[in-house]
């Protein structure tokens, strides 16, 4: 069973969102998703002050097996990224919740209502064995 922390939001593709407070949300993928991917060996992001609207594609993950787009759960402004997975990538393979991708500042925080709670998620999930 994948790790779900049930203090963030999912989407269906796999990106967990966790509300910072002031209108600002950290964005990354969930452990189930690099899971799949394997060994992460690139991660690639949008500049800060990038506007990006729900379903955009924000961002690439590279690993061994594939390459994955990774999309804006909701709208807004990006406000940092994590340089830290440029040159670490790995990173999220070692801690997925804790190697954000992106901070965006909400367009309008009602979005975050559209979002998957933990419960919804694990049901997107295959059951293990």
């Amino acid at each position: 069973m994948s790790n779900i922390p049930a203090d963030l939001r999912f989407t269906a593709s796999h990106e967990w969102i966790r509300d910072e407070g002031d209108g600002v949300v950290s964005i990354g993928i969930t452990d189930f998703a690099q899971a799949q991917l394997g060994d992460i060996v690139f991660v690639e992001l949008p500049a800060a002050g990038t506007e990006v609207a729900a379903g955009d594609v924000v961002g690439v993950v590279e690993s061994v097996k594939a390459a994955s787009d990774v999309y804006a759960p909701i709208s807004g402004r990006v406000e940092a990224s994590n340089g830290e997975l440029e040159t670490g990538p790995e990173r999220v393979n070692s801690d997925a919740y804790g190697a954000w991708f992106l901070r965006v500042r909400l367009a309008d925080p009602a979005q975050l209502d559209g979002l998957l709670d933990p419960a919804g998620y694990a049901g997107l999930l295959p059951q293990g064995d």
